[in-house]
Protein backbone atom coordinates (compact mmCIF):
# COMPACT_ATOMS: atom_id res chain seq x y z
CA UNK A 1 0.00 0.00 0.00
CA UNK A 2 1.46 3.25 -1.14
CA UNK A 3 2.70 5.94 2.15
CA UNK A 4 0.51 8.33 2.90
CA UNK A 5 1.99 11.90 2.63
CA UNK A 6 1.20 15.42 3.73
CA UNK A 7 2.39 17.71 0.75
CA UNK A 8 0.30 20.04 -0.67
CA UNK A 9 0.90 23.52 -1.26
CA UNK A 10 3.79 25.79 -2.75
CA UNK A 11 6.99 24.47 -1.76
CA UNK A 12 9.85 26.98 -3.01
CA UNK A 13 12.42 25.25 -4.92
CA UNK A 14 14.90 26.94 -2.99
CA UNK A 15 18.32 28.50 -4.20
CA UNK A 16 21.77 27.54 -2.87
CA UNK A 17 23.66 31.21 -1.84
CA UNK A 18 27.15 31.45 -3.00
CA UNK A 19 29.65 34.05 -2.10
CA UNK A 20 32.05 36.27 -4.26
CA UNK A 21 34.27 33.83 -4.94
CA UNK A 22 31.45 30.96 -5.07
CA UNK A 23 32.07 28.88 -2.06
CA UNK A 24 28.77 27.46 -0.58
CA UNK A 25 27.60 30.51 2.05
CA UNK A 26 25.83 27.99 4.36
CA UNK A 27 24.33 30.42 6.41
CA UNK A 28 23.03 32.83 3.95
CA UNK A 29 20.96 29.93 2.28
CA UNK A 30 19.67 29.02 6.39
CA UNK A 31 18.48 32.91 6.19
CA UNK A 32 16.62 32.46 2.52
CA UNK A 33 14.86 28.90 4.26
CA UNK A 34 14.17 30.53 7.31
CA UNK A 35 12.54 33.93 4.99
CA UNK A 36 10.63 31.92 3.21
CA UNK A 37 8.61 29.79 6.02
CA UNK A 38 8.01 32.77 7.97
CA UNK A 39 6.44 34.10 4.62
CA UNK A 40 4.26 31.32 4.76
CA UNK A 41 4.90 28.73 1.95
CA UNK A 42 3.78 24.78 3.24
CA UNK A 43 6.92 23.23 2.42
CA UNK A 44 10.77 23.21 0.93
CA UNK A 45 12.77 21.83 -1.96
CA UNK A 46 15.85 22.11 -1.24
CA UNK A 47 19.10 20.81 -3.70
CA UNK A 48 16.68 21.03 -6.67
CA UNK A 49 17.05 22.83 -9.59
CA UNK A 50 17.28 25.98 -9.00
CA UNK A 51 19.21 25.09 -5.44
CA UNK A 52 22.04 24.22 -8.21
CA UNK A 53 22.89 20.54 -7.48
CA UNK A 54 24.66 19.47 -10.27
CA UNK A 55 27.06 22.09 -9.10
CA UNK A 56 27.50 21.13 -5.55
CA UNK A 57 29.81 18.56 -4.14
CA UNK A 58 28.61 15.67 -1.81
CA UNK A 59 29.79 17.13 1.49
CA UNK A 60 27.57 20.70 0.21
CA UNK A 61 24.46 18.80 -0.68
CA UNK A 62 24.24 17.00 2.74
CA UNK A 63 25.42 20.34 4.37
CA UNK A 64 22.41 22.21 2.91
CA UNK A 65 20.26 18.91 3.81
CA UNK A 66 21.02 19.10 7.87
CA UNK A 67 20.76 23.27 7.29
CA UNK A 68 17.09 22.65 6.31
CA UNK A 69 16.44 20.16 8.55
CA UNK A 70 17.51 22.28 11.37
CA UNK A 71 15.91 25.88 10.09
CA UNK A 72 12.48 23.96 9.53
CA UNK A 73 12.28 22.64 12.86
CA UNK A 74 9.04 20.80 11.68
CA UNK A 75 7.22 23.96 11.18
CA UNK A 76 7.14 22.21 7.28
CA UNK A 77 8.34 19.22 5.45
CA UNK A 78 11.39 19.28 4.10
CA UNK A 79 11.99 17.35 0.68
CA UNK A 80 15.33 17.05 -1.16
CA UNK A 81 16.55 17.04 -4.80
CA UNK A 82 18.49 13.82 -5.77
CA UNK A 83 20.25 14.94 -9.17
CA UNK A 84 23.09 12.24 -9.85
CA UNK A 85 24.95 10.55 -12.83
CA UNK A 86 23.84 7.03 -11.49
CA UNK A 87 21.72 4.77 -9.31
CA UNK A 88 24.23 3.99 -7.43
CA UNK A 89 25.48 7.56 -6.60
CA UNK A 90 21.43 8.44 -6.49
CA UNK A 91 20.74 6.15 -3.98
CA UNK A 92 23.89 7.18 -1.86
CA UNK A 93 22.63 10.48 -1.62
CA UNK A 94 18.67 8.93 -0.64
CA UNK A 95 20.50 7.34 1.98
CA UNK A 96 21.90 10.67 2.98
CA UNK A 97 18.61 12.45 3.16
CA UNK A 98 17.53 9.72 5.78
CA UNK A 99 20.38 10.00 7.74
CA UNK A 100 19.71 13.68 8.17
CA UNK A 101 15.72 13.21 8.41
CA UNK A 102 14.18 14.83 5.57
CA UNK A 103 10.66 14.36 5.06
CA UNK A 104 11.30 13.17 1.42
CA UNK A 105 13.14 13.35 -1.56
CA UNK A 106 12.79 14.45 -5.38
CA UNK A 107 14.22 12.27 -7.49
CA UNK A 108 15.47 12.87 -10.77
CA UNK A 109 15.98 10.87 -14.27
CA UNK A 110 19.98 10.00 -13.89
CA UNK A 111 21.92 12.99 -15.37
CA UNK A 112 23.84 12.60 -18.69
CA UNK A 113 22.38 9.30 -19.99
CA UNK A 114 19.66 9.54 -22.31
CA UNK A 115 17.64 6.35 -21.02
CA UNK A 116 15.18 4.13 -22.48
CA UNK A 117 11.85 4.09 -20.89
CA UNK A 118 12.42 1.25 -18.85
CA UNK A 119 15.10 2.20 -17.83
CA UNK A 120 14.22 5.61 -16.62
CA UNK A 121 11.84 3.72 -14.50
CA UNK A 122 14.42 1.28 -13.36
CA UNK A 123 16.22 4.56 -12.14
CA UNK A 124 13.43 5.40 -9.63
CA UNK A 125 12.73 1.88 -8.71
CA UNK A 126 16.61 1.75 -7.94
CA UNK A 127 16.32 4.83 -5.89
CA UNK A 128 13.19 4.03 -4.01
CA UNK A 129 14.40 0.68 -3.03
CA UNK A 130 17.36 2.15 -1.50
CA UNK A 131 15.24 4.64 1.10
CA UNK A 132 11.93 4.25 2.92
CA UNK A 133 11.42 7.77 2.61
CA UNK A 134 8.76 9.06 0.93
CA UNK A 135 9.49 9.84 -3.33
CA UNK A 136 8.38 12.76 -5.47
CA UNK A 137 9.38 11.48 -9.49
CA UNK A 138 10.58 14.72 -10.99
CA UNK A 139 10.24 14.87 -14.53
CA UNK A 140 11.47 18.09 -16.58
CA UNK A 141 12.23 16.53 -19.96
CA UNK A 142 13.40 20.21 -21.82
CA UNK A 143 16.37 20.61 -18.64
CA UNK A 144 17.18 16.54 -18.04
CA UNK A 145 16.40 15.08 -21.56
CA UNK A 146 14.42 12.15 -19.91
CA UNK A 147 10.54 12.14 -20.28
CA UNK A 148 9.31 10.65 -17.68
CA UNK A 149 5.42 10.11 -19.65
CA UNK A 150 2.56 8.71 -17.76
CA UNK A 151 2.99 5.50 -19.28
CA UNK A 152 6.61 5.11 -17.20
CA UNK A 153 4.89 6.70 -13.85
CA UNK A 154 1.72 4.02 -14.20
CA UNK A 155 4.58 1.30 -14.26
CA UNK A 156 5.66 2.68 -11.19
CA UNK A 157 2.37 2.10 -9.09
CA UNK A 158 3.41 -1.24 -7.63
CA UNK A 159 6.60 1.16 -5.89
CA UNK A 160 4.82 1.46 -2.24
CA UNK A 161 7.44 4.55 -1.41
CA UNK A 162 7.04 6.53 -4.57
CA UNK A 163 4.07 8.58 -3.28
CA UNK A 164 4.36 11.86 -5.98
CA UNK A 165 4.73 13.77 -9.07
CA UNK A 166 6.63 16.13 -9.97
CA UNK A 167 5.72 17.52 -13.77
CA UNK A 168 7.62 20.49 -15.51
CA UNK A 169 6.43 19.25 -19.08
CA UNK A 170 4.34 22.04 -19.48
CA UNK A 171 1.82 19.59 -20.76
CA UNK A 172 -0.85 19.32 -18.21
CA UNK A 173 -2.85 16.81 -20.04
CA UNK A 174 -0.66 14.12 -18.08
CA UNK A 175 -1.82 14.81 -15.05
CA UNK A 176 -5.32 13.55 -16.32
CA UNK A 177 -3.92 10.75 -18.19
CA UNK A 178 -2.41 9.59 -15.32
CA UNK A 179 -5.48 10.15 -13.10
CA UNK A 180 -7.55 8.10 -15.75
CA UNK A 181 -4.82 5.59 -15.25
CA UNK A 182 -4.66 4.92 -11.16
CA UNK A 183 -6.72 7.23 -10.01
CA UNK A 184 -5.42 8.88 -6.99
CA UNK A 185 -2.10 6.91 -6.35
CA UNK A 186 -0.16 9.84 -6.83
CA UNK A 187 0.12 12.84 -5.13
CA UNK A 188 0.57 15.58 -8.03
CA UNK A 189 2.72 18.72 -7.98
CA UNK A 190 3.20 21.32 -10.76
CA UNK A 191 6.67 21.99 -11.79
CA UNK A 192 6.70 24.82 -13.73
CA UNK A 193 5.40 27.89 -12.72
CA UNK A 194 3.37 29.86 -15.91
CA UNK A 195 1.33 26.50 -16.12
CA UNK A 196 0.61 26.47 -12.41
CA UNK A 197 -3.42 27.91 -12.10
CA UNK A 198 -3.90 24.94 -15.02
CA UNK A 199 -2.37 22.35 -13.41
CA UNK A 200 -4.40 23.02 -10.04
CA UNK A 201 -7.26 22.76 -12.36
CA UNK A 202 -6.60 19.15 -13.29
CA UNK A 203 -5.86 18.10 -9.97
CA UNK A 204 -2.15 19.45 -8.54
CA UNK A 205 -2.27 19.53 -5.02
CA UNK A 206 0.90 21.25 -4.92
CA UNK A 207 3.62 23.46 -6.86
CA UNK A 208 7.36 23.28 -6.38
CA UNK A 209 8.03 27.01 -7.87
CA UNK A 210 10.80 28.99 -8.34
CA UNK A 211 9.28 32.41 -8.62
CA UNK A 212 7.84 32.10 -5.24
CA UNK A 213 11.59 32.39 -4.11
CA UNK A 214 11.20 36.14 -4.63
CA UNK A 215 7.66 36.17 -4.13
CA UNK A 216 6.32 33.84 -1.53
CA UNK A 217 3.03 35.01 -0.65
CA UNK A 218 1.80 35.78 -4.05
CA UNK A 219 2.93 32.52 -4.77
CA UNK A 220 1.33 30.72 -2.08
CA UNK A 221 -2.20 32.75 -2.55
CA UNK A 222 -2.29 32.23 -5.62
CA UNK A 223 -2.36 28.40 -5.04
CA UNK A 224 -4.38 28.60 -2.27
CA UNK A 225 -6.93 30.79 -4.28
CA UNK A 226 -6.61 28.09 -7.61
CA UNK A 227 -7.24 25.19 -4.95
CA UNK A 228 -10.39 26.70 -3.61
CA UNK A 229 -11.87 27.42 -6.99
CA UNK A 230 -11.43 30.93 -6.14
CA UNK A 231 -10.82 32.01 -10.34
CA UNK A 232 -12.36 35.41 -10.41
CA UNK A 233 -9.91 36.33 -7.61
CA UNK A 234 -7.30 34.25 -8.75
CA UNK A 235 -7.05 35.59 -12.64
CA UNK A 236 -6.04 39.16 -12.06
CA UNK A 237 -3.07 37.83 -9.62
CA UNK A 238 -1.88 35.17 -12.29
CA UNK A 239 -2.30 38.28 -15.22
CA UNK A 240 0.02 40.20 -12.59
CA UNK A 241 2.50 37.23 -12.01
CA UNK A 242 2.58 35.56 -15.39
CA UNK A 243 5.83 38.04 -17.00
CA UNK A 244 7.74 37.04 -14.04
CA UNK A 245 6.42 33.09 -14.22
CA UNK A 246 7.73 32.86 -17.84
CA UNK A 247 11.22 33.12 -16.46
CA UNK A 248 10.78 29.66 -14.71
CA UNK A 249 10.90 28.24 -18.17
CA UNK A 250 13.85 29.79 -19.67
CA UNK A 251 17.05 27.56 -19.81
CA UNK A 252 18.47 31.02 -17.61
CA UNK A 253 16.17 30.07 -14.96
CA UNK A 254 18.43 30.13 -12.19
CA UNK A 255 20.18 33.25 -13.00
CA UNK A 256 16.52 34.90 -13.81
CA UNK A 257 15.55 33.52 -10.15
CA UNK A 258 18.47 34.81 -8.38
CA UNK A 259 18.19 38.34 -9.83
CA UNK A 260 14.50 38.81 -8.72
CA UNK A 261 15.29 37.03 -5.71
CA UNK A 262 18.10 39.81 -5.16
CA UNK A 263 16.06 42.85 -5.97
CA UNK A 264 13.84 41.72 -3.16
CA UNK A 265 16.74 41.92 -0.91
CA UNK A 266 16.01 38.01 -0.20
CA UNK A 267 19.61 36.48 -1.58
CA UNK A 268 22.57 37.02 -3.73
CA UNK A 269 22.20 36.81 -7.48
CA UNK A 270 25.28 34.74 -7.98
CA UNK A 271 25.34 31.35 -9.57
CA UNK A 272 28.20 29.16 -9.14
CA UNK A 273 29.63 28.22 -12.77
CA UNK A 274 28.81 27.05 -15.23
CA UNK A 275 25.42 28.94 -14.99
CA UNK A 276 27.63 32.76 -15.54
CA UNK A 277 25.84 35.90 -14.71
CA UNK A 278 23.17 37.39 -17.06
CA UNK A 279 24.12 39.64 -19.72
CA UNK A 280 23.59 43.55 -19.41
CA UNK A 281 20.66 42.89 -21.79
CA UNK A 282 19.26 40.23 -20.71
CA UNK A 283 19.87 41.60 -16.61
CA UNK A 284 18.08 45.11 -18.38
CA UNK A 285 15.19 42.56 -18.97
CA UNK A 286 14.95 40.88 -15.99
CA UNK A 287 14.92 44.52 -14.14
CA UNK A 288 12.51 45.95 -16.35
CA UNK A 289 10.19 43.14 -15.69
CA UNK A 290 10.52 43.13 -11.88
CA UNK A 291 10.20 47.35 -12.26
CA UNK A 292 6.67 46.81 -13.89
CA UNK A 293 5.73 43.99 -11.40
CA UNK A 294 6.71 45.89 -8.34
CA UNK A 295 5.09 49.37 -9.82
CA UNK A 296 1.81 47.13 -9.93
CA UNK A 297 1.97 44.72 -6.58
CA UNK A 298 -1.54 43.67 -6.11
CA UNK A 299 -3.26 43.86 -2.73
CA UNK A 300 -3.78 40.02 -1.95
CA UNK A 301 -7.11 38.19 -0.82
CA UNK A 302 -7.39 37.33 2.37
CA UNK A 303 -6.82 32.91 2.09
CA UNK A 304 -5.35 32.28 5.72
CA UNK A 305 -1.93 32.55 4.67
CA UNK A 306 -0.18 33.24 8.42
CA UNK A 307 3.25 33.49 9.06
CA UNK A 308 4.86 30.71 10.26
CA UNK A 309 7.08 31.31 14.22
Amino acid sequence: MARRIDWEGVFPAVTTQFREDFSLDLEATRKVMDALIRDGVSGLIVCGSVGENTSLTRPEKIAIMEAAKDVARGRVPVIAGIAEFTTAFACEMAKEAARVGIDGIMVMPALVYSSKPHETAAHFRGVARATDLPVMVYNNPPIYKNDVTPDILISLADCDTIVCFKDSSGDTRRFIDTRNAVGDRFVLFAGLDDVVLESVMVGAEGWVSGMSNAFPKEGETLFRLARAGRYAEAMPLYEWFMPLLHLDARPDLVQCIKLCEHIMGRGTHLTRPPRLALTEPERAEIEAIMKKALANRPTLPDVGLKSAA
